[in-house]
């Protein structure tokens, strides 16, 4: 997917409007890095290659980082190897105010199923589900944060000359909620400014007949629907639909209904 430098920047400022996960409580004892107000809605990097949605959050994070006139980014992307075994990757080292911060990053799309876990956090997963916010933060607590402590990382450090400064450690994690149809879900600990739309199973995609539907690229995921585009009718998106399905897959969609409101949503799978 080629990037004019028009839609670039609309994905940027989209990624700046996402809400953090959570922000004065901790989560798994996990801190949030709360970018200043300061930053710039100017996406300024280069892009040399095609990223990943993921990879290209890193991206928007490093652009926000490097316009805040506080905070100093050391290093970033730090793979760190074995050999020619990769252990894993810093995200990034930073200084704010002469703290040094090793700071992971993570943006993830995430549906509420209620049959899942006994807790809020459990019952967050993947519209695939193929990873779930419990997941993720065991991940980042028992693999991606230690690493900074590992043996071999000590040594990238001394290479890069960031060995004797003391890094405390932060998240920023960023992510869309997506809820059930018509159902209300209870917040806890996570802040539910995140929720950008619902999901909906094949079951209940005939109420939305009389809709249309548009089906965005990975990247557009970022972005709020635009009525802008070519809207496909019910009976085409359910057609369209049907190749994702098959293969596990849960469509992002954008949905126009009559009165032409526009909103977001997945059509799952499972």
């Amino acid at each position: 997917m080629d990037l004019s430098n028009q839609h670039l920047q609309a994905l940027y400022q989209a990624y700046c409007k996402t809400h953090l996960l959570w922000k004065a409580v901790t989560v798994s004892n996990l801190k949030q890095l709360e970018v200043p107000v300061n930053f710039s809605l100017v996406f300024l990097r280069k892009l040399e290659r095609r990223l990943r949605l993921g990879q290209l959050a890193e991206q928007f994070v490093f652009n926000q980082i490097q316009s805040c006139e506080t905070i100093e980014l050391l290093a970033e992307n730090i793979q760190i190897q074995n050999g020619k075994h990769t252990l894993g990757e810093l995200d990034a080292l930073l200084k704010i105010e002469k703290q040094p911060i090793h700071l992971e990053i993570i943006y993830k799309f995430y549906v509420y199923d209620d049959s899942l876990g006994n807790s809020e956090i459990e019952r967050w997963i993947g519209p695939n589900r193929k990873d779930s916010l419990q997941e993720k933060l065991t991940k980042l607590k028992e693999k991606q944060l230690p690493l900074l402590y590992s043996e071999t990382c000590k040594s990238t450090l001394k290479q890069l000359e960031l060995d004797h400064l003391n890094f405390e450690q932060r998240v920023l994690f960023k992510a869309q909620l997506f809820v059930p149809y018509q159902q209300e879900i209870n917040f806890e600990s996570l802040n539910e400014d995140c929720v950008c739309g619902f999901y909906i199973s094949l079951k209940q995609l005939d109420a939305f007949k009389d809709c249309q539907f548009y089906i965005p690229a990975k990247l557009d995921w970022f972005l709020e629907p635009d009525d802008t585009i070519d809207w496909l009718s019910y009976f085409n998106f359910r057609t369209d639909s049907e190749g994702f399905l098959k293969n596990n897959q849960s469509p992002l969609f954008w949905i126009k209904d009559e009165a032409g409101e526009l909103s977001k949503g997945f059509l799952v799978w499972w």
